[in-house]
């Protein structure tokens, strides 16, 4: 029926298409210490090890989250894990037999077909690795630790703790060693290397092109034996250990150092590898333990394992005497932990909120580390002497500017010449640039007024306003045929309709762009019931929410359910199709082909999407410290901090299509607002949310906050 609606008058197509949208609607809708890790005691009592919930598979295979088993540890640089044959961007396909060995680092999620996959180790048997095949016969992994073996008897385990790691691997009697090629990286990235050996240790420094070869980072190591080697040069950057033949275990430390090969080696880990392993996991049981979350079994696995995909970057790379190597190569110090490892595009609207709201200890120094980057000439991509793996960094005002606003202490003035800068050379030239450069400069303006330069801000603020002159050239008419294509007037991986929404600085504003409220949501009803989003990517992951803005709420709390959990149809990938092979069905799996085809995960951001959505609270708009509200996928709900404070969200009435509020409590005081502020949440207390399996279409239209951009603001 859909199909034939654009040989319909534009205004019963309308009303048609608000009737099919409702029906559509209607349709979906203290710390405790264990051997197996630590957990937080909260309200719902003495919760399990978290890492037991966590499926590291997840999105392993295929164009399907470009995700890794590696072994990891929260926010480190190092992830240890498998080289297979065939591979994908992290060098790793579950359903792959054979492996080339394993690598020491990779940036989870990412596209440009990956980056990483430095310092490739092989065990082998005989004495040329080149003759030894390593087939897969069974294979177990987990938050922090991954196993496989192999049909020749050889065992293989790793674990990392922070910025090391340990390997080791279980051979048959006889002939045997392990290669190590230190020029291996992922999409032939390696640049240069050096390296020394001393006894059974070889250290040295490795440069590689970082994502989308954009830049160059310089990896430190130290790799040691635990057990004698004798050492042979294969090639230029390919060195073979060779074990005695009645050894049958070795074991190998690796430390990372974005600084020097000194810190490096001082990073190693002396323990057992049990002991290894057993820190690591408590230390990500600790860390998951942040969020509680109680109700069906199968979804609290889906939660934990995409939990566990958020915090897997930026990196911590200064040392613990605060030295670091800034982005111009300049060794420096400070006070606080400093981070990289950016892929701020992607997750400035989901990732780096969610850590905002539930890891503020770590949070703070990620802000002041992107607040650093400006000192040391700060670009979109990456510089020529990164500390780490990177990605890109456009829109990182808007991330200062939240941070700021939800009480971060951040040293905006000492960058506010950069800033300025950034904001003068933004990219105007597509029709999809002109909205988001619009967004920085509105950010600018806030960061401004915050600082009381009243002159200057309005400058910028009216620089953003802008905004309006691009949208009504590119993307009000909605009658031109190219609307629904992908990438069409040179934007990048998006839709006219896709990129019409990014105005989340000045909504109210972009109702009347629309033609006024009732035309505003009529609109949204389109582009949902024909299924025009693309929740392959970013672009528009924000637009359910935008019905918190309107008269219909409800709305917006059907769609948050339905995306997370429900059958979806996706016309649109990340290959630029459309209607090429459209999927059906639920977009997260707990399984190795987790997401949409060609969806990636993109450093946390479509995990924390869903992990928004599980929770019950959505960031209204990045810059302010606001939260929409909708029903959580669970019956309870717990954000636990540090500071011993906690907020919990109940559910009543929870059932598998209970996807609408009807009545909320906040603290048991009724409330009837959309909406809640990142200080209500953070200082801890209780909100109680009855929910419908129809909707309750009075609730949330009462006091709504919606951005704007009056001459008042």
């Amino acid at each position: 029926m859909l199909r034939s609606l654009p040989l319909m008058p534009r205004g019963y197509r309308m009303r048609l298409l608000t009737f099919c949208f409702t029906v559509f609607f209607f349709c979906s809708c203290s710390v405790q210490k264990t051997e197996k890790g630590t957990s937080f005691s909260g309200p719902f009592g003495k919760n399990t090890a978290k890492t037991e919930l966590v499926n590291v598979f997840l999105g392993s295979s295929g164009d399907h989250g470009q995700l890794s088993p590696a072994a990891s540890y929260p926010f480190s640089m190092m992830s240890i894990g498998p080289q297979t044959y065939p591979t994908t961007h992290m060098g790793y396909e579950y359903l792959a037999k054979t492996f080339l060995g394993f690598t020491l680092n990779r940036f989870e999620g990412v596209g440009c077909e990956g980056s990483g996959g430095n310092i490739l180790l092989k065990p082998f048997l005989g004495k040329d690795p080149k003759a030894s095949t390593l087939t897969k016969v069974s294979e177990t992994a987990g938050p922090g630790f991954y196993q496989v073996g192999f049909s020749n008897q050889i065992k293989a385990e790793m674990t990392v703790y922070k910025k090391s790691g340990l390997q080791r691997y279980q051979f048959p009697a006889g002939e045997k060693g392990i290669s190590i090629d230190l020029s291996h990286a992922f999409v032939n990235r390696f640049v240069a290397e050096e390296h020394s050996m001393d006894g059974s240790s070889v250290s040295g420094w490795i440069d590689s092109k970082t994502t989308c070869s954009a830049g160059t980072y310089r990896l430190y190591y130290y790799l040691r034996f635990r057990q004698p080697v004798q050492w042979s040069q294969q090639g230029k950057h390919q060195l073979i250990a060779t074990l005695p033949t009645d050894q049958k275990v070795a074991e190998i430390e690796i430390g990372f150092s974005s600084v020097d090969v000194s810190y490096a080696k001082a990073s190693l880990e002396t323990g057992s590898f049990e002991e290894i392993k057993l820190k690591t996991a408590q230390d990500w049981n600790q860390m998951l333990g942040h969020i509680q979350v109680k109700g069906d079994p199968e979804r609290e696995k889906l939660f934990y394992s995409l939990l566990y995909r958020t915090l897997q970057s930026p990196y911590v790379v200064s040392e613990n005497d605060g030295t670091y190597r800034a982005t111009d190569g300049t060794r420096q110090t400070s006070q606080t932990q400093v981070y990289n490892g950016w892929s701020i595009w992607d997750n400035y609207k989901t990732q780096l909120p969610l850590l905002s709201l539930v890891y503020p200890d770590q949070f703070r120094n990620i802000a002041s580390s992107i607040a650093n980057l400006y000192r040391f000439g700060k670009k979109d991509y990456a510089t020529a002497h990164e500390p780490s793996n990177t990605v890109r960094t456009e829109h990182a005002i808007v991330v200062l500017l939240d941070a700021y606003r939800k009480g971060y202490p951040l040293k905006v003035q000492s960058i506010c010449d950069s800033l300025v800068q950034e904001v003068n050379k933004l990219d105007y030239s597509r029709p999809d640039k002109t909205l988001e450069s619009s967004y920085d400069a509105w950010a600018l303006s806030q960061i401004l007024a915050e600082l009381g330069q009243k002159d200057l801000s309005k400058r910028y603020r009216q620089k953003a306003l802008e905004y309006k002159t691009y949208w009504n050239k590119d993307f009000k008419d909605l009658t031109r045929p190219d609307v629904d294509r992908m990438s069409v007037r040179g934007m990048y991986q998006g839709t006219v309709w896709q990129y019409r929404w990014s105005v989340p600085f000045d909504v109210k504003g972009l109702i009347g762009q629309t033609g006024g409220k009732e035309a505003f949501v009529q609109q949204l009803d389109e582009f949902f019931g024909r299924d025009l989003f693309n929740r392959a990517n970013e672009p528009d992951l924000q637009v359910p929410t935008l019905y918190n803005a309107s008269a219909e709420p409800w709305k917006a709390q059907a769609l948050m359910h339905k995306l997370a959990v429900d059958t979806v149809v996706q016309h649109y990938f990340n290959d630029n199709s459309r209607g090429i092979g459209s999927y059906v069905g639920p977009i997260f799996k707990n399984q190795p082909a987790a997401y949409l085809r060609t969806m990636d995960d993109d450093a946390g951001a479509m995990s924390s999407w869903f992990v928004f959505a599980a929770t019950g609270v959505y960031p209204a708009a990045v810059g302010w410290p606001v939260y929409y509200l909708h029903v959580p996928l669970f019956e309870k709900v717990a954000f636990n901090w540090p500071d011993g404070k906690s907020f919990s969200i109940e559910v009543n009435d929870h059932t598998a299509k209970a996807c609408y509020v009807k009545e909320a409590y906040l603290n048991g005081e009724k409330l009837t607002r959309n909406w809640l502020t990142h200080d209500e949440i953070t200082r801890g207390g209780n909100l109680t949310i009855v929910a419908s399996s129809t909707p309750e279409k009075t609730w949330g239209v009462e006091n709504q906050w919606v951005s704007k951009m009056e001459a008042t603001e």
